[in-house]
């Protein structure tokens, strides 16, 4: 057998904490061993995007950018990888084009060097603007696959994504199953597909809410995968990625020995359980979130659930939990089986609540009726004809890009941030602001640290 050393993302800096620990992880926890981390041989090391920023902001009194510099400095060799979502930036709505143009291009600038591009619809029209972007910065522009399972979600289905992928320009493919659906003979079928109809390098990005992952991983490297996430295990498992030390192991001396060495990871672990603990001290987190293979039946990710469960607590129809988890599935394939990551997760949750709480569709949020109206994007399936008229009546979805309907916003986002006392604030501060500005107000008015942009 021919020698492909598979190569590994490491996903201890972003998604581990953001499975595992809420997003708390500080750059202060990160700094002591950035040095170590960029000698290891990984491929690239995810640092920034998803919940990261928000997290940042609203929790840490940091500024996301500054902690983007500070990484790109400690890390010289190995590239940041980011997570985006396309029209969505890192936000919960679209934004207009300039925006998102802005954002990756100042991404790359302060450090990112490979950018993950998906949509919660698979709708490729929301990843045209932030794909193009990248590609002008000279970012690897990584085109997601966003996993699911229904009757609209086939092999077949995920190739011609992957082809329409390529043709836009991406220079690698990344299948990302976010709640553990993906079953190890269905990631080998898929991967085998994607690699000969599409030929362009595929990672592989899965979670072990289901108890599958690392299975999952060792069929789609024999599958021909080039590129596997996953986590040191600290931040390892559960509902984050299959763990590092355990991958590097299981290939060590396989055609697909990833050349990188235990003891250096071994000596990373040890320092990130001391993360670990620090961060549920200080923010009174459990950590220990079982696996739950529940999550093929109900395909809801863990995080998801156990915030569902409050918004009921909070109602006070707790009760009535095992209700909620037969209408999620319901609800989705009413609402056109949109997969379930941010936002769709939280439009269809809140909705399947509210369901259970007062009766189905007595109440129907905004955002519902935008997913309805066709704002998202293309949802996979149809929606239900019925749901449809009691969201929106007689009113026509909308069948073209839905930031065509979106006028630029710099200039007045500019304007905003000078009306509330922030006249020469860096591009950067701006596009903070268009992201969450609430949030970003109140750092600026009241952070130690300000955002003037001193490294550490």
């Amino acid at each position: 057998m021919d020698k492909k050393p598979v190569k590994i993302m490491e996903t201890v800096l972003r998604d581990g904490h953001q499975s595992l620990a809420a997003t708390r992880m500080r750059i202060k926890d990160m700094l002591p061993v950035l040095e170590k981390i960029d000698n290891v041989g990984y491929y690239a090391v995810e640092a920034w995007g998803g919940a990261t920023f928000d997290a940042c902001l609203r929790f840490l009194n940091e500024d996301p950018w500054q902690r983007l510099r500070t990484l790109k400095k400690h890390l010289p060799k190995t590239p940041i990888q980011m997570l985006l979502r396309g029209q969505n930036i890192l936000g919960y709505n679209h934004y207009a084009d300039d925006v998102v143009r802005e954002f990756v291009k100042r991404s790359v600038a302060n450090g990112v060097s490979i950018i993950r591009i998906f949509d919660a619809l698979n709708d490729t029209r929301n990843l045209e603007c932030a794909m193009r972007a990248a590609k002008e910065a000279g970012a690897h522009v990584q085109g997601c696959i966003v996993y699911t399972i229904s009757p609209y979600h086939k092999d077949s289905n995920f190739v011609e994504l992957g082809k329409e992928l390529a043709q836009m320009g991406a220079d690698s493919i990344c299948i990302k199953d976010m709640a553990g659906l993906l079953r190890p003979y269905a990631a080998e079928s898929l991967v085998r597909s994607l690699k000969t109809e599409v030929g362009l390098p595929v990672d592989l990005h899965t979670h072990f809410t289901s108890g599958m992952g690392d299975m999952t991983l060792l069929k789609a490297v024999e599958a021909g995968a080039d590129i596997i996430d996953t986590a040191l295990s600290p931040f390892a498992t559960s509902t984050s990625q299959p763990c590092t030390e355990s991958m590097v192991a299981t290939l060590q001396g396989t055609p697909y020995d990833t050349g990188i060495q235990l003891p250096v990871l071994n000596d990373l672990a040890d320092y990130f359980k001391t993360v670990r603990k620090s961060l549920t001290d200080d923010f009174n987190l459990n950590p220990n979130i079982p696996i739950d293979p529940k999550v093929l039946t109900f395909q809801i990710p863990g995080g998801m659930l156990s915030n569902l469960l409050n918004q009921m607590k909070e109602m006070g129809v707790a009760d009535k939990y095992p209700q909620l988890l037969e209408e999620m599935p319901r609800v989705r394939a009413e609402l056109g089986y949109p997969p379930l990551v941010t936002p769709t997760s939280q439009i269809v949750g809140s909705m399947a609540v509210l369901n259970v709480a007062l009766g189905r569709y007595k109440m129907i949020p905004r955002e519902v009726k935008d997913l309805i109206l066709g704002k998202y994007g293309r949802t996979p399936g149809p929606i239900d004809p019925e749901v449809r008229k009691l969201a929106i009546g007689n009113a026509p979805q909308i069948d073209h890009r839905p930031a065509d309907d979106i006028a630029p916003q710099l200039k007045k986002l500019k304007d905003k941030l000078a009306e509330e006392g922030f006249p020469n604030a860096p591009i950067e501060d701006v596009l903070s602001y268009a992201s969450f500005p609430e949030v970003t107000l109140n750092f600026l008015r009241h952070s130690n640290i300000g955002m003037n942009f001193h490294d550490m």
